[in-house]
């Protein structure tokens, strides 16, 4: 099959640090390369592909509040669209932005929105097409706006073999993803401190994030048990969160998924979160680590977190979140939009066993 991948120019791929939306696009390019599909990825032009990479901007353009991204993006669509015949399908990864160009082209378009839909202005924009052939991240995400042409749920993905597996939980937790109110990295400093165990917190810190960071965050890490290590590099990371007893990611907000989850479960590293957006529909209690709703039930549940299989961690990782199996459902959608049959059949939903160890009844076939 030949596939167009539209990837955000912000970024580029595989991304060095942050950067959510560009890394799945990436897996999501890798593994469909490696089953054989013909793959164009347009990206910046320092962005690295197994497939044909066609540049949008010579270099990613880092959320930079100089330059109007929406320009380059829209320039980039042109290219896409200017060129859409050579492709059998076109996934966008550029949410509402596409919507403009699909109505003139014959090949079909997929669209993957990476983002919360509550936004009144996104919800405006989406709801004049809400005929076009939509993705959702997690079924959890599509409650804001359910009227919308839904072809298929996937859950992200990672190259589950290229993380290392820490088999011994460390004497630390921690916090790793954006420096923002809805994460709760106060929650997490708190929990920290109620547990009485240290906290390395590795957070990005955006200019529109800066103000929360120094006056809410900056001041709660003067303390022995805080360790403030700012944005680290791919490598690093995975050393982080691999050696960390968990992950603590006491979110306030209804997260669409959340990557950093299943990065750490493929280290081995159970999760420390609360039951929000599409935390229960990812994650099972007692199994990739404990569930709680509050501040005072997570600090309690920190004691139980040794009791984890981190072996069952990280072959739930394997079974649920690895970037082969987001691919194969990928080419069931592509595949369903362009009027053929499914190629593959759906996997059945992991259980935990009576051992603890996530099972399943039915893989691929």
């Amino acid at each position: 099959m030949r596939i167009a991948q539209v990837v955000p120019l912000h970024v580029a791929v595989p991304p060095a640090g942050y950067g959510g939306t560009e890394r799945v696009a990436y897996n999501l390019s890798e593994a469909l390369v490696k089953l054989g599909h013909d793959v164009t990825v347009f990206a910046s032009g320092d962005s690295h592909s197994s497939g044909r990479l066609v540049p949008g901007v010579d270099k990613a353009i880092n959320f930079s509040t100089d330059i109007d991204a929406s320009a380059y993006h829209i320039a980039q669509l042109m290219d896409v669209y200017g060129r859409v015949g050579e492709f059998d399908v076109v996934h966008s990864h550029l949410d509402h932005m596409t919507l403009p160009f699909i109505e003139q082209s014959k090949t079909p378009t997929v669209i993957t929105l990476h983002g919360r839909l509550d936004a009144p202005e996104s919800q405006r924009a989406l709801r004049m097409y809400r005929q076009a052939n939509y993705i959702s991240i997690s079924d959890s995400q599509r409650r804001d706006i359910p009227e919308l042409n839904w072809v298929a749920t996937v859950h992200h993905g990672v190259d589950v073999d290229s993380f290392p597996f820490y088999p011994e939980a460390g004497d630390y937790l921690c916090f790793v993803g954006r420096m923002s109110p809805e994460k709760r990295p106060d929650r997490a400093i708190e929990i920290a401190k109620r547990a009485g165990i240290p906290l390395k917190i590795a957070a990005k810190v955006d200019a529109k994030e800066a103000g929360y960071f120094h006056s809410e965050i900056e001041p709660l890490l003067d303390h022995p048990l805080i360790h403030w290590m700012g944005q680290l590099g791919e490598k690093e990371k995975r050393k982080l969160m691999g050696r960390a007893l968990a992950l603590v990611m006491p979110i306030d907000w209804p997260e669409p998924f959340g990557m950093v989850f299943i990065e750490a479960l493929a280290c081995g590293t159970p999760v420390l979160t609360c039951p929000m957006g599409s935390v229960p529909e990812l994650l099972v209690d007692g199994v990739t680590g404990c569930v709680r709703c509050n501040v005072d039930e997570m600090a309690d549940a920190v004691k139980e977190l040794r009791h984890i299989s981190r072996l069952g961690c990280r072959r739930y990782a394997e079974r649920r979140f690895d970037m082969l199996r987001m691919a194969l459902e990928y080419v069931n959608v592509y595949s369903n939009v362009q009027g053929r049959r499914a190629l593959f059949a759906k996997p059945a939903p992991v259980r935990p066993d009576v051992a603890g160890d996530p099972v399943e009844e039915v893989a691929f076939s």
